[in-house]
């Protein structure tokens, strides 16, 4: 069953949960509303409660987060499973370009991947503003 994780106080089962080597999907709304659920890698800054998936500025992810009203930014969800455990961060999404913003993404990815990104002048970044959690099995007792 679900838990509601505590983004003020997370616990250490989740945040090593989010740091594990694990594939993860990004879910992004396309303009019908439909969901488009795609395989990435994500970073977790859970003091920042900030989640980054660098990618290919010209993906259909970038497209449908920049297809959102400019009223209601886009809503997305990264999500990562590894057998019964698996967590679901949800929240905001921005599209950065600044090469420093990229570059500490890709410095994070490298951390968490344990190998740096293949070189890509088109990459950019997608930043989660993130202000719910969820999970099961990545709880402290």
């Amino acid at each position: 069953m679900a838990k509601k994780i505590d983004l003020d106080a997370p616990g250490t089962s989740f945040l090593s949960f989010w740091r594990e080597r694990h594939l993860c999907t990004l879910t992004t709304l396309r303009p019908d509303g439909t969901p488009h659920v795609v395989p990435v890698g994500v970073t977790y800054d859970a003091e920042e409660r900030v989640a980054r998936v660098i990618t290919n500025k010209a993906s259909r992810k970038i497209a449908h987060i920049l297809a959102a009203p400019s009223a209601s930014p886009a809503r997305v969800a990264v999500c990562q499973v590894d057998g019964r455990r698996w967590s679901t961060l949800e929240g905001t999404a921005t599209v950065r370009t600044d090469p420093a913003l990229i570059a500490d993404a890709e410095r994070r990815y490298a951390e968490r991947y344990t190998r740096a990104p293949r070189p890509n002048p088109d990459r950019v970044v997608i930043e989660i503003a993130v202000d719910r959690a969820t999970g099961n099995g990545v709880h402290d007792a």
